[in-house]
């Protein structure tokens, strides 16, 4: 098993979410049998375990040299170590709840069966750093002695409710809990900051209240971004100063508007499709631990300060935090599509892109929308022809759309003839987009799976690899 897990994460800087890679440490859990009795379940890092368990038993004095080790095995496949000692394992051994960062002990926690889906959630940005503030304000024992950790919970816009300080980071999670449940103080939706590295146990125990969102001024391991995406926790780390790495569900951070939003224009999602060929509902697919929508979404949220999601279901993006509007016109398509969205649109202009376009590159979008505002639509043109579910269209195409589909039209281009078209050409856009990756679309069952095993992550200028910290 690799000691570092790359992931995808975005990373929060100056009012935006930019993607990047980060590598995350692992969290190994090691289930230590000895004279075919479970000893312990050790949290550490996949390598030399064998140098871990030796060391564990002599240090708890279990043995004292490598002679009394009869046969030790480690299977780093099934997370298990069996050895063999000369003599009896101790019948009196007494557990001790440690304030360590790995050797802590605690009981097994998965996320309860039965415990509710959490409420999708908005959590403005300027309300983390504000918590994380705070908490530095709070933290008398540090301030006097450092060497402690400490955590605080708050509600969404950044009021601290409770906080601890312990010399575990997890006591600090209990403490709060616990004094939660003293108090009546219900913690549903509430969101946990913590001077601590973020593990699994942390994650669950802040599912277990309720929490949807967990910021560390350190690292999350890789198990604890699995159980998070879980449990729809938007899990962020590295908070330090005014930026943030964002592991888990950053749909539910509320991004305040930047100075750098493109002007007079709206962003339109099309999720109105009937996705016979897929299957099923292509805008719920998901890719790197999140759904089509809601990486068109955050894209779009980074460019437009009014996003539009067209669709005739909108009880299935009841999560994203924007307006949805229906088709006109149901029943007749992408063209359908784009006229809602325009008709809708509270700017005289919009940028249209289809829910499973995955591969969206916000410099083209920004130089589509931006080069030339004259013209009622401005198009690009691949190899494949005109991208009318990638372009730019204006108020005034809304009468000749109209004609078209009152006459039963489908096909998008039917109107250009009515109205001002411009076409950006490749070798303009090529300038962004070498690939043509953003005109990229996933309609079958073949084109999915083709995706997940070949897709770009990301695309190359917009990668960033960060190292480890």
């Amino acid at each position: 098993m690799s000691e570092e897990q790359p992931l995808i994460i975005h990373r929060y800087e100056r009012g935006k979410l930019l993607p990047a890679v980060r590598p995350l440490v692992a969290e190994y859990p090691l289930q230590l049998t000895i004279n075919n009795r479970l000893l312990a379940t050790l949290i550490a890092s996949p390598h030399q375990l064998n140098f871990l368990v030796v060391g564990f038993l002599r240090l708890q004095g279990i043995i004292a040299s490598l002679d009394d080790i009869r046969c030790l095995g480690v299977c780093s496949e099934q997370g298990a170590a069996r050895v063999q000692i000369r003599g009896e394992v101790p019948h009196n051994l007494r557990p001790t709840l440690t304030s360590g960062c790995g050797t802590g002990i605690s009981f097994h926690l998965d996320l309860p069966e039965d415990r509710p889906p959490l409420e999708r959630r908005h959590y403005p940005a300027a309300g983390v750093f504000d918590l994380m503030r705070l908490l530095a304000e709070k933290t008398e024992l540090y301030g006097r002695h450092g060497g402690v950790h400490s955590a605080a919970v708050g509600n969404t816009a950044g009021r601290l409710l409770l906080h601890a300080e312990d010399l575990g980071r997890h006591n600090t999670l209990d403490r709060i809990a616990g004094e939660a449940l003293c108090k009546g103080i219900d913690l549903s939706g509430c969101m946990l900051v913590s001077s601590g590295r973020i593990s699994t146990e942390m994650v669950a125990k802040a599912a277990r209240l309720g929490i949807g969102l967990i910021a560390s001024r350190t690292s999350a391991t890789e198990a604890a971004v699995r159980v998070a995406r879980q449990a729809g926790i938007t899990l962020i780390g590295y908070l330090r100063g005014e930026r943030f790495e964002v592991y888990t569900h950053p749909i539910q951070l509320t991004l305040p508007n930047s100075a750098g939003l493109i002007p007079a224009t709206t962003g339109i999602i099309l999720a109105g499709g009937e996705s016979r060929r897929m299957g099923s509902d292509k805008s719920l697919l998901p890719l790197d631990g999140e759904r089509f929508i809601e990486r068109s979404y955050q894209l779009m949220a980074s460019l437009f300060e009014e996003v539009l999601i067209v669709t005739n279901s909108p009880t299935l993006y009841t999560d994203i935090p924007c307006r949805k509007v229906p088709d006109l016109h149901r029943g007749k398509g992408a063209l359908a599509g784009i006229h809602a969205g325009l008709h809708h649109a509270t700017e005289p202009r919009i940028f249209v892109a289809a829910c499973d376009m995955p591969f969206l590159v916000p410099e083209l979008i920004r130089h589509l929308c931006l080069e030339n505002h004259a013209a009622d639509v401005h198009i690009p043109r691949s190899h494949h022809g005109l991208e009318p579910l990638h372009a730019c269209y204006g108020k005034a195409c809304l009468p000749a759309m109209e004609a078209v589909l009152q006459k039963d039209g489908r096909r998008i281009v039917d109107f250009f003839s009515a109205v001002r078209v411009t076409e950006l050409p490749a070798e303009e856009w090529m300038r962004f987009d070498p690939e043509g990756l953003s005109f990229r679309n996933i309609n079958t069952p073949q084109d999915y799976f083709t995706l997940r095993e070949t897709r770009p992550t990301i695309t190359q200028k917009e990668k960033r690899v960060l190292p480890a910290e």
